[in-house]
């Protein structure tokens, strides 16, 4: 009887380390994984309630710090350093504070060869903007992946902790290499170029068609696709001497429009499915003053030819790019050249 109670001790003893071994945990010490800087933002993500566990409101105060040490599973999967940047919602985030994250976050790269790469945690109203305009601007070839939530840490059901794990997992992914910035919610790793918040709820950002690249697995990150188009390594934009960027405006178009009123923009994105000619004749006006136009469908998906027939006011064709994205390339354009031939060039490009 003695005999039989040691065999099964022994063979429990073995299991347990049979399937302790083949866990990220154990498989590697935690001195060897990969190094993931969390720089903070800001957002639901760093939520907190006057009543926790309720459908209630909330205040974004909580340090990343906190954020942080409230995943202990991150430890499984990669060193993990932070720094708060700002806390604040994504509404608030302005293009002059683009400037200032792209600039931290190639400074980082610069410096620290030894960063897998890097998370950024972000308010999801403004998320998708601020990691189309990284996509850009961080030259390099090391990930820059957005994660958020859509509910507060302190709340029912919270996201905020898995979308932070399946971000970091990604971050220090090998693989991740050479995708540009990707925005990682819902276990979608989506390209920052076609990232898009369709609803305010879990499972509310997705991509039209191929914005979809990867997902993150149980037993892994796994990439599918890759995008073609030119972004970080592959970009022409340094923002590393800029100060400001060029003001863009966007302008619906619809039934009985004639054009919007006065602006101070340098360019114009119109998200419309065609001008009137009333539209066209208001847009013309603005052209002769200098102002670059460009058009794109409302949602985003459509691939437009550039208007070859209209020479002398010439209208930038955007290929299947949200309106609030192809604003951010028409800025960085904005600030190579004027001349819309060459801003049509970089739309064809990116």
């Amino acid at each position: 009887m003695v005999k039989r109670t040691s065999i099964f001790r022994l063979i429990a003893v073995l299991l347990f380390l049979y399937a302790a071994a083949g866990t990220p945990a154990t498989a590697q010490s935690h001195t060897d994984l990969p190094r993931v800087l969390v720089i903070a933002t800001g957002g639901t993500i760093a939520g907190e309630q006057g009543e926790p566990g309720t459908l209630g409101g909330y205040e974004i105060r909580k340090p990343v710090n906190e954020i942080v040490a409230q995943v202990p599973e991150l430890r499984r999967y990669a060193q993990v350093e932070t720094e708060q940047f700002s806390n604040i919602p994504s509404a608030l985030m302005t293009p002059d504070q683009w400037l200032l994250l792209a600039r931290r976050i190639n400074t980082v790269f610069e410096k620290r060869s030894d960063l897998a790469g890097v998370v950024v945690t972000h308010g999801t109203d403004r998320l998708e903007e601020t990691a189309y305009f990284l996509h850009l601007t961080v030259r390099s070839d090391r990930p820059v992946v957005l994660v958020g939530a859509q509910r507060p840490p302190t709340g029912i059901s919270p996201d905020g902790p898995i979308n932070l794990l399946a971000g970091v997992r990604v971050a220090a992914a090998h693989d991740s290499r050479g995708k540009g910035a990707v925005v990682v919610m819902d276990d979608r790793i989506i390209s920052a170029r076609d990232a898009q918040k369709f609803f305010a709820r879990s499972g509310g950002f997705s991509a039209q068609e191929m914005g979809i690249i990867g997902v993150v697995a149980r037993h892994g990150v796994e990439y599918f696709y890759a995008p073609t188009r030119r972004h970080s390594t592959m970009s022409e934009f340094d923002v590393r001497e800029l100060t400001s960027l060029p003001r863009v405006d966007i302008q619906y178009s619809y039934a009985g429009a004639d054009g919007a009123g006065k602006t101070d923009a340098k360019a114009i994105i119109v998200a419309t499915t065609g001008l009137s000619g009333t539209e066209r004749a208001y847009y013309e006006s603005l052209q002769r003053r200098g102002v670059v136009i460009a058009t794109t469908f409302p949602s985003g998906d459509h691939v437009a030819s550039p208007n070859t027939a209209r020479d002398s006011f010439p209208i930038i064709a955007v290929k299947r790019m949200l309106p609030t994205h192809a604003r951010i390339l028409m800025m960085l354009a904005l600030t190579k050249t004027q001349d819309v031939r060459e801003i049509q060039r970089i739309f064809d490009q990116y």
